[in-house]
């Protein structure tokens, strides 16, 4: 049956428009232009981290992040193995190792005592990925990288306006990536954001970032540098998106806490908020209680015209990441039962109230 409800859509208003059509009429199309600056100083406001470097997308704002710290041959990352691929992938291209790590099973998020069992001494860095808008416990985390002086990135491509004891992620890493694909929380069609509090790696992302020109030699170039730049046009999407983020975060509460209502009683479990966090709801997801159940439930509403999406698969049992046999254990249960539920603020009532009787009529 066609899709009556998407999984997700982003909410686009005459905001974006005029943004867009002040580019077009100024002839600043690419990389440069005055909503890039505005884009990053409004970011770096709203997350209160000090630097923000605009990409052209989440998955090279990772290697961004990973080329600005030098991580390269022989070190390893700890990784969630309950990502998305680009997390491990970024770190592949700089001929690092991920190390998987598994999941807390309360939280889905990264284990704080796996990723301690996990260090050796070729350990470089921790990736804390926060999924689904839920946060990492990022006091444990930051206080294993400080003892044994890792490199801590986060990975908040799905995390934006999230906070953790009333900070935003993001502003607890030496590096932290963010996301604007077209289903994120704010979008620029394509685009990702890099920011840090640390001058050094600030200026080392706008060096790689712009083919590694020399800044105060035109056109000389004295590294191997990247074209990972936004264009204006994006940026001019993204200021428009961040101004409204706000209400963005108050329509996915609404949506979590009607998903959470409806759906008690029934044998699935709502994807909740870690303790002492303010939870952004990317994606409104739940656990099923048998894996055979996840794919007949999503049959089932894509029959009524209701998308949904697995969970992410562990990336250590995709083929190019499973050489080595692992388990882990939480991260499995979690990924083989996991769906996302439509949750984008242009969601109506109406049609919530559809999916979760849709949902319960499965069960009856």
């Amino acid at each position: 049956m066609d899709i009556k409800i998407p999984v997700y859509q982003p909410s686009l208003d005459d905001s974006e428009k005029k943004n867009v059509i002040e580019c077009l009429d100024s002839t600043w199309i690419s990389s440069k232009g005055r909503f890039i600056n505005e884009f990053e100083q409004e970011f770096s406001k709203y997350t209160s981290v000090r630097h923000s470097v605009t990409v052209s997308n989440g998955t090279v704002a990772l290697h961004l992040a990973m080329l600005a710290l030098g991580i390269g041959d022989g070190d390893e990352v700890l990784v969630p193995t309950l990502t998305y691929i680009a997390s491990v992938n970024a770190i592949k291209y700089t001929n690092a190792t991920p190390v998987f790590v598994d999941s807390e099973r309360e939280t889905w998020q990264m284990s704080p005592e796996d990723v301690e069992r996990k260090i050796t001494s070729r350990t470089k860095a921790i990736m804390a990925v926060h999924l689904y808008g839920n946060s990492c416990d990022m006091e444990k985390i930051c206080l294993i990288a400080k003892k044994y002086n890792l490199f801590l990135i986060e990975d908040c491509a799905e995390a934006l306006g999230t906070k953790f004891k009333g900070h935003h992620v993001g502003s607890f890493g030496d590096i932290s990536t963010f996301s604007f694909f077209g289903n994120k929380t704010i979008t620029t069609g394509e685009g990702g954001m890099v920011v840090t509090n640390d001058e050094t790696l600030y200026q080392r992302c706008l060096h790689f970032r712009g083919q590694g020109l020399a800044a105060h030699r035109q056109y000389w170039h004295d590294v191997v540098g990247y074209n990972y730049r936004m264009t204006n046009i994006c940026a001019a999407i993204g200021v428009a998106q961040l101004s409204k983020i706000e209400r963005f975060l108050k329509l996915k509460h609404q949506i979590a806490l009607s998903y959470k209502n409806g759906l008690n009683g029934l044998p699935v479990e709502f994807h909740a908020p870690a303790p002492d966090v303010y939870h952004s709801y990317w994606m409104c997801s739940i656990l099923v209680e048998y894996p055979s159940q996840r794919d007949e439930l999503r049959a089932f509403l894509a029959e009524k015209g209701i998308e949904t999406r697995p969970l992410f698969y562990p990336v250590h049992t995709m083929p190019m990441y499973s050489d080595k046999y692992q388990k882990h254990p939480v991260a499995e249960y979690i990924g083989w039962r996991g769906i996302n539920l439509p949750s984008y603020p242009g969601l109506t009532g109406s049609e919530l109230e559809f999916i979760i009787e849709s949902i319960r009529g499965y069960y009856k």
